[in-house]
């Protein structure tokens, strides 16, 4: 009979102790490695935090595991993504199997080194076998080492390593090479121990003549894995066959990791230490800095809001009670969620409410759930279990776009969840003019927003292109993304100014301040009502030249809303919106009516631009199978993905040309960087027009997001009907920033006089060809851009739709021969912020213009 015994962890380190709910890794947040809590180091030497065993110690030396006699493991991993540098900044104290006493040193490491070459020094320390974890420490507070912080049962757990029974028979899965550039480290060994818990057969994971048990983390680290070994997994059970197969296409396909340089694409987070650090200096200037979601400013009060604590019981009433639970939680999710998608039928956000329909509907996720259950959990704890494991999945992938939808996954697991626990969520009391602040905010949080009393909303997660970002931009909400944590201990009630427009939250802001922001606010009111009374009229210079104002838009709704605004036509219509966030292709009836529908919409005199296919790598379909990529925004994306896949292509190019009587077609390439691809499309294109009996065919031409097409723009001019210059991509290749960056985006700048030169040498080859050039990027869409673009040349000004009337009304505001003298101006200069003080200035000196003229 085992006894229940009290084992005290002590703090490993000295430094700042926070929850594992604020660690910027969902691996280690959600708990999937284990319970326990995280440090941010002061000191550099970790400390064993019981006394045991060292039963396994990375190559690295990073990550550290210790078991105690009753068998609890304790892993310590020092930083986030430490494992990529390979061991540099680590000094190892002790060797696998050695037996260490309470506080004894285990490594040493080099804070200042790792600090700068790894994503975060914040050190973990977790059970990964053990129960009842009880922390001692108070969040956010500061611990010495050797200092209790964690206490739990000792109850004898049996080695997370040991192998299994061999009753049964053993199944063995083919080898399977291992693609991880850093092998099993802690993250991609958690999301297959995670997995391999889900089936009831023993499962064993295999390398050379060395076994671990495959669900322990402990015991796959252990076996020291690295990019290249020959893994194999032997199962015996009921579900033996399903668990190789699951776990070998799992590892095969690195375990969610991707094969890059996740500095690259992941958000870079300092760790919490470093961040209070940051803030508080930033409060003795009254500012914490964050990336813009949603522009505009808002003054108010702060209304810090957390989620709703559920209590989730892991024993079940019995498969069949907690099978019918879970399935009539889904149901209700499911209706729940029609309803709010036909509430915002036809706009851009009706489509995000659908994806989280098809998210209920993965079997992946119901299946996962069920074995649970089947295993005698409740439906609350399998569910919870399954949408986690996957949402983790999804956080390592390094997939900006996976990241994303982690956080809708996240979303419709904490709604089937209440559902399944019968809890109803808790309406928010909300002040008057509030700033909500939060951790992070979920696409159906944000849609149920309050907008007559919350003014806009700060959070530390999420990004500028998630879902929530494009609510809060439907809505008209500033909102700021990527805040130092430390936004979440401003205390509610306290009086901030938010300026999304330049990414900034000002905290106390002096009187003086908000009275400018409140006037400057006012004028912007009048100012857009006189926009709206005139957005009908031409967009024509003072001294007569004339522009073409378009839109871009995803549905049909938008096209209707463009126009009404006083759009021209549309010059840039996504049509990924319709494969996107699905399980399977739209047909070809499908795509005939939207495209039909649009083009309605924009008639006979205006003209409709459509994008072919713009997805891959960063924006992967789930019924198109695709290879991981090193660096998915330099793979198999727009026109290489669809001459990779014809059939795609075809497809599309046929239903695009069924509305080509009702509205001036027009067919844009995006990606294209050689003439091959241009002609391989172009190709294409007759041979679906002269199947269709079409006599004429629409204009074909091609986006210029790529450095190697603008450069070449002399030799594609020629051969193509007119050029759409995308700045977004122009300029995140240009300059090698990514423009979701939390530390580049301010860099990212399409004023940048590079991406500017580009723009021009784009311009004069069309022209010297008769061809004419839009702008459909975001730089169209910025006012103080606009006498830029036209001193470049630029022939039309696709923007987005809210901005049609302001974009109009700043043409009618310049002089075509001044803003020809700023661009020759503005190319000599050597920064982004040198072009926008030029721009600023030549804007003020028109405005004073314009007064003194009024006079």
């Amino acid at each position: 009979m085992l006894t229940t015994q009290t084992l005290e962890l002590v703090a490993p380190l000295s430094g700042v102790s926070l929850p594992l709910d604020q660690v910027p890794d969902q691996v280690f947040s959600s708990r999937l490695v284990g319970d326990g809590i995280c440090i941010d180091p002061a000191s550099s030497t970790l400390r064993s935090p019981l006394t045991g065993t060292v039963s396994s110690i990375q190559d690295s030396g990073h990550a550290i595991s210790v078991t105690s006699e009753g068998g609890v493991q304790v892993l310590m991993h020092i930083g986030l993504d430490t494992v990529n540098l390979g061991g540099k900044g680590f000094t190892r104290l002790v060797e696998e199997g050695q037996r260490v006493e309470a506080g004894q040193a285990l490594i040493e490491f080099d804070a200042d080194y790792i600090a700068l070459h790894a994503r975060s020094l914040l050190t973990l320390m977790l059970v990964v076998s053990g129960e009842g974890v009880q922390v001692l420490s108070p969040d956010n507070a500061w611990v010495d080492v050797g200092q209790p912080v964690l206490r739990l049962r000792d109850d004898a757990v049996p080695p997370a390593g040991a192998a299994p029974s061999n009753a049964g028979q053993t199944l063995f899965s083919t080898p399977v090479t291992l693609p991880n550039p850093n092998g099993l480290h802690a993250r991609p060994a958690a999301v297959l121990a995670q997995t391999a818990k889900a089936f009831v057969a023993e499962i064993m994971l295999h390398k050379g003549s060395l076994s671990a048990n495959a669900k322990s983390l402990v015991a796959i680290m252990g076996l020291q894995t690295t990019r290249g070994d020959e893994l194999q997994i032997s199962a015996q059970g009921e579900d033996a066959t399903a668990a190789l197969e699951t776990l070998t296409q799992l590892i095969a396909s690195g375990c969610g990791e991707v094969e890059t340089d996740q500095a690259s694409h992941a958000p870079v987070q300092s760790s919490v230490a470093q961040q209070i650090r940051t803030a508080q200096q930033a409060t003795d200037t009254g500012l914490l800095r964050g990336v813009c979601a949603s522009p505009g400013s808002a003054f108010g009060r702060v209304f810090q809001f957390a989620e709703q604590p559920l209590n989730i019981t892991e024993a079940g009433a019995g498969e069949a009670a907690e099978g019918e639970r879970l399935g009539l939680a889904l149901k209700q999710a499911f209706q729940a969620l029609q309803t709010l998608q036909g509430s915002m039928a036809g706009s851009p956000q009706a489509a995000i409410f659908l994806a989280h329909q098809q998210l209920l509907e993965d079997p992946t996720l119901t299946e996962q759930a069920q074995a649970l259950i089947t295993q005698g959990k409740s439906a609350a704890f399998a569910w919870n279990s399954a949408t986690q494991a996957t949402a983790a999945v999804f956080n390592g992938s390094g997939s900006t776009l996976l990241i994303e939808r982690a956080l809708d996954l996240n979303d419709v697991g904490l709604r089937v969840l209440r559902l399944i626990l019968g809890v109803q969520e808790q309406g928010l009391e909300l002040p008057e003019q509030a700033i909500l602040i939060a951790d992070q905010l979920t696409p159906s949080q944000t849609a149920g927003l309050d907008t007559t009393k919350v003014l806009g909303f700060v959070t530390v997660g999420g990004g500028a292109t998630s879902h929530v970002a494009i609510l809060a931009r439907a809505f008209g909400l500033p909102a700021l993304c990527g805040v130092p944590a430390h936004v979440l201990s401003v205390p509610s009630g306290t009086q901030v100014l938010l300026d999304a427009d330049q990414g900034l939250l000002h905290l106390d802001p002096p009187l003086a301040d908000v009275e400018q922001l409140q006037a400057k606010r006012e004028q912007q009111l009048q100012r857009r009502q006189r926009e709206k009374e005139q957005a009908a009229e031409a967009a024509r210079t003072l001294d007569g030249h004339r522009i073409e104002v378009s839109a871009n838009v995803s549905s049909q709704e938008e096209t209707r809303q463009a126009m009404a605004l006083g759009g021209e036509g549309v010059g840039l219509l996504r049509s990924e919106f319709l494969y996107l966030d699905r399980a399977d292709a739209p047909d070809d009836a499908e795509q005939i009516a939207t495209y039909r529908g649009i083009a309605s919409e924009i008639g006979p005199e205006h003209k409709l631009v459509v994008r072919t296919l713009d997805v891959g790598g960063d924006k992967p379909l789930a019924y198109v199978p695709m290879e991981a990529e090193a660096n998915p925004f330099l793979g198999m994306r727009g026109i290489r993905l669809c001459l990779e896949r014809p059939e795609l292509l075809r497809n599309q190019l046929r239903a695009i040309l069924a509305c080509a009587g009702q509205t001036q077609l027009h067919i844009m390439l995006p990606m294209i960087t050689q003439l091959s691809e241009l002609r391989q499309a172009r190709t294409m294109l007759n041979e679906q027009a002269r199947q269709l009996g079409l006599k004429t065919l629409p204009k074909l031409g091609i986006m210029i997001e790529v450095p190697a097409a603008a450069l070449m723009a002399d030799l594609f001019a020629p051969e193509v009907d007119f050029f759409s210059i995308g700045t977004n991509d122009l300029t995140q290749y240009t300059l090698a920033m990514d423009r979701d960056h939390p530390r580049l985006a301010s860099q990212a700048d399409a004023m940048h006089p590079s991406v500017l030169r580009l723009i021009a040498t784009t311009v004069k080859a069309a022209h010297a060809h008769g061809k004419w050039v839009g702008v459909c990027g975001a730089l169209a869409s910025e006012s103080l851009a606009v006498p830029l673009l036209l001193g470049l040349g630029v022939d039309e000004l696709s923007v987005s739709v809210p901005l049609i009337p302001a974009i109009k009304a700043a043409v009618r505001g310049v002089r075509l021969d001044d803003c020809q003298a700023i661009v020759e101006h503005v190319l000599t200069l050597e920064s982004a912020i040198q072009v926008r003080n030029a721009l600023q200035a030549h804007e003020q000196t028109v405005s004073e213009t314009a007064l003194e003229g009024e006079c």
